[in-house]
């Protein structure tokens, strides 16, 4: 997964691409609409856009022998979606189809211009699958809720994440809370550190339904 705000350029790679044949599609997947295809791109040529994708004059793509990218050169909210790549492999009639990664994309803000980080939450296994997530953060003087604070949700099947955005100086120096309220009960789940502009960093924590 990738958060950035807007304004700011973010490219999605494909690799693997060898074993492709003549075009590479590239696809975007928004969490309450089906897949729509953005455009194809051949080895060593220009991305043809004959789909009429609402939003195909925001993306550019390239292409060499091994690998492929999509590129957004200025993010807006509505880009928020998973971007996936396909391919028929060559000499066949089996479609490829890559893994996809998740865009996040969050306001600027004028009166935060540093760059900030984020913590990840990962409630997984839950079911039913509806969760609630509450962030805290550990003071000398006792707990301070941060339901005020900017926070993303994800949910997929089987799974549910909650994105906490902070500045990134207190990720060093505040320690923080993530408790997931399901009807089994409330479980306090690890969390996951990471920068805006990148992936998470270390491994990835969640609470798992155990009862």
């Amino acid at each position: 997964d990738i958060i950035m705000r807007t304004g700011q350029s973010v490219s999605f790679s494909c690799g693997g691409t060898d074993q492709c044949g003549s075009w590479i599609y590239w696809y975007q997947k928004k969490e309450t609409e089906t897949f729509r295809a953005i455009l194809y791109i051949s080895s060593g040529g220009s991305p043809t856009k004959p789909y009429n994708h609402p939003q195909q004059d925001d993306f550019s793509a390239e292409r060499d022998r091994s690998s492929s990218s999509l590129k957004i050169n200025k993010v807006k909210l509505d880009h928020s979606a998973s971007y996936y790549c396909g391919c028929w492999k060559s000499g066949s009639h089996k479609f490829l189809f890559g893994s996809g990664t998740k865009l996040f994309v969050t306001a600027a803000s004028s009166a935060r211009r540093g760059r900030r980080g984020f913590l990840l939450c990962l409630a997984s296994g839950m079911f039913p699958p509806e969760v609630k997530f509450t962030w805290k953060t550990l003071e000398d003087d006792g707990e301070k809720d941060l339901t005020s604070e900017e926070q993303l949700e994800l949910r997929e099947p089987n799974r549910t994440a909650s994105i906490l955005l902070v500045d990134r100086d207190l990720l060093s120096t505040s320690r923080y809370r993530c408790s997931v309220q399901h009807e089994g009960g409330p479980v306090e789940a690890p969390t996951t550190q990471g920068d805006e502009a990148g992936r998470p960093g270390g491994g990835s924590g969640g609470a798992e339904d155990r009862g």
